[in-house]
């Protein structure tokens, strides 16, 4: 049977009032009942300027935005990852359920000697935690080996720092995974300059214009065949508009 005939047999099972009833179909059963959204997983829009939630140690705080203005500095092009509103983003998330590795396995068994920090890719610690272990870790080696707080450090002191972190060069801790916890750093931040602005980054959609993203509209079909074109098209956030 073709898709013709098939709709063709629907309909004369229709006319002839052969086809279950709604008053039938609600006796179905076998099928979940709880339909709804977890509401946690809902966008909250995240007030620009308002009080931080986890980053609230003034050095941790100084500490992660000086690395995020690192991997994303101010230029013509756009203002930097800080100006951007990705601190205020990052401590969004870590206060929600990201932060708390809500969508992520944590539980055992873990591999001999791991450590619960971050020494394993199963990552038994949560963002949270590794944000903690990882920054006052930098901040203490910082202090250590340059004697200053890294936050205090010349532009090209912080990339070789940076770079060190990426390519293993560098070991902060014992207790941390520096390599992971520079692509955990750079990940977020790549996040929070990109993400719709409901989430506190990508202030005035500073990150969308710089690309040429037209955000979240509703329909893209009257542009769909206008591949390669530059359309010039506004971003649209989430956000409602007044």
């Amino acid at each position: 049977m073709n898709r013709r005939e098939a709709l063709f047999s629907l309909g004369a099972l229709t006319a002839a009032g052969t086809v279950a009833s709604r008053g039938a179909a609600a006796e179905m059963s076998g099928y979940p009942a709880d339909m709804a959204l977890d509401r946690g997983f809902l966008p909250r829009a995240v007030i620009p300027g308002g009080q931080m939630q986890v980053l609230t140690d003034d050095r941790q705080r100084a500490t992660v935005t000086a690395v995020f203005d690192r991997l994303i500095p101010a230029d013509d092009l756009g203002p930097s990852a800080s100006e951007a509103g990705c601190i205020e983003f990052l401590d969004a998330q870590l206060a929600g359920r990201y932060g708390a590795g809500a969508a992520l396995y944590r539980e055992g068994p873990k591999m001999a000697g791991e450590d619960a920090l971050s020494q394993s890719p199963q990552f038994i610690a949560t963002p949270s935690e590794r944000y903690e272990a990882g920054l006052n870790a930098l901040e203490a080696w910082a202090q250590k080996t340059d004697g200053a707080s890294f936050a205090d450090l010349q532009p090209d002191r912080k990339d070789e720092i940076l770079k060190g972190m990426e390519d293993g060069s560098v070991e902060l801790s014992s207790e941390v995974n520096t390599k992971a916890f520079f692509e955990l750093l750079l990940a977020n931040v790549r996040e929070g300059y990109f993400s719709d602005p409901i989430y506190g980054g990508n202030r005035d959609m500073a990150g969308w214009r710089l690309i040429g993203f037209p955000g979240a509209r509703y329909d893209y079909r009257l542009y769909a065949d206008r591949t390669g074109e530059k359309l010039d098209l506004e971003p649209v956030s989430l956000i409602p508009r007044d």
